[in-house]
């Protein structure tokens, strides 16, 4: 019964691949096979000297950081992250989230306590209507068994758009936008895994990393989906 009611669901609200177009047969589908395999992979998993890794050297102490998948301008992957961020596609972050964990299996990110998500601001979180860095973390805690937590940062304000920034403007722009959360536990020695969408200069979440570091001392991880 539940397989003919999604056949027919299917039927009247067809699922397509975001990328390529190509039917899906599922509706909690966003890429095709062929899509998914022709993603344009990062490859760095763990390793502790890739770029992104790299981009927090001399800046605050990372256990080690990550990215699936590289970012490009005018790519057909750029969908993704478009859908997740303006158009309310909330299985995108969760799916891009599931992704993230497969890549992250096997590696020193499975060994972390707790996924905590980059927080959005209370108004803007008011606009969208959900995290779409929490939806990631939802999916990589599906695939790495590792509990979510939504309680432990809070964004005090929403910082001026970065897009035109560079790295010593962008830092300047999030200093002080983050803190601790009065409702969140005791994570002091623990091994934090920082999720968030993209990272470029990485200002956000090097922000991020020093409220943790002075409030927990606990050792941190970072894995966005996308690195730019």
């Amino acid at each position: 019964m539940v397989r003919w009611l999604q056949d027919l669901l299917m039927f009247f609200f067809p699922v397509h691949c975001l990328v390529c177009g190509k039917s899906l047969n599922t509706p909690d589908g966003v890429l095709c096979l062929g899509c998914e395999y022709r993603m344009p992979r990062t490859g760095f998993r763990d390793d502790p000297e890739n770029p992104v890794s790299m981009i927090f050297w001399g800046r605050v102490p990372v256990e080690c950081a990550t990215s699936l998948f590289r970012f490009e301008k005018g790519s057909a992957y750029q969908v993704l992250l478009h859908e997740l961020k303006y158009r309310g596609n909330r299985k995108t972050g969760v799916y891009l989230g599931r992704l993230l964990g497969h890549e992250l299996k096997d590696t020193s990110f499975a060994g972390c306590e707790l996924i905590v998500p980059v927080p959005l601001h209370r108004k803007k979180y008011r606009e969208r209507g959900y995290n779409q860095s929490e939806l990631i973390g939802r999916g990589l805690s599906e695939i790495l068994d590792i509990p979510l937590a939504t309680s432990v940062l809070v964004r005090h304000r929403q910082h001026d758009s970065q897009t035109t920034m560079g790295r010593l403007d962008r830092f300047e722009n999030v200093s002080g936008n983050f803190g601790i959360s009065s409702r969140s536990p005791d994570i002091s020695g623990m091994r934090i895994l920082l999720v968030d969408d993209v990272v470029t200069t990485g200002a956000t979440l090097e922000t991020c990393c020093r409220v943790l570091l002075d409030q927990f001392h606990c050792r941190i991880f970072v894995a966005t989906v996308s690195c730019a």
